[in-house]
């Protein structure tokens, strides 16, 4: 059975600082919600990542990192009547990987057996790989239907659970997760990636 982690504010910077190679980022959005009527947004009461029951440093900078990017996009703030919640939720899981073993070897000095005998053939056991996966979200919701529109996921493998958990790792952590956003606030058409860019 896998072993599931949901995150603390501590461990949660493994995923978001030290990921052996740069986390795949997924994005996904409700095709028939109205983008056009967002406009605002706002934080969810309590937020995922805080499962401990207060406010951590980390999450005030996931927030401040978010609400850069929310802003970018033309939304405005509100935090009493927003058309948007934004949702924080993070977990590490353990995996395995495993690589089947490459197919026994006969006696290395085969050339010998006439004159006399080499040991049995041999072989290698299954390469068994042991890592931990981090995986961020960052959902929006509609605030008045509680309906999720727009999820956006970053998963890596985490290497470095005690790297130093920098303003600058959550805020670039969370543009790669909202460069996956393709709505501008209140324009219902997605804003399609230009491809001619690499």
């Amino acid at each position: 059975m896998k072993a599931v982690k949901w995150l603390t504010a501590g461990s949660m910077t493994a995923l978001l600082a030290a990921c052996a190679s740069g986390p795949t980022i997924k994005g996904d959005y409700d095709h028939q919600a109205d983008f056009a009527q967002y406009q605002t947004f706002g934080f969810m009461n309590p937020l995922g990542t805080d499962k401990a029951g207060y406010s951590t440093l980390l999450t005030e900078r996931l927030k401040d990192a978010t609400r850069g990017q929310m802003e970018m996009r033309g939304y405005t703030y509100n935090a009493s009547n927003p058309d948007l919640l934004v949702n924080f939720g993070a977990k590490l899981q353990q995996k395995t990987q495993v690589t089947p073993a490459a197919p026994p070897m006969g006696p290395y000095y085969g050339y010998r057996s006439g004159f006399y005998g080499g040991w049995p053939g041999y072989g290698w056991g299954d390469d068994v790989y042991q890592y931990t996966e981090g995986t961020l979200n960052i959902d929006l919701v509609d605030a008045r239907r509680k309906q999720l529109v727009w999820e956006g996921v970053a998963v890596g493998e985490v290497q470095n659970p005690d790297s130093a958990n920098t303003p600058q790792n959550v805020d670039k952590a969370v543009a790669q997760i909202f460069a996956k956003y393709p709505f501008r606030a209140g324009v219902a058409a997605p804003q399609l990636p230009d491809k001619s860019k690499p």
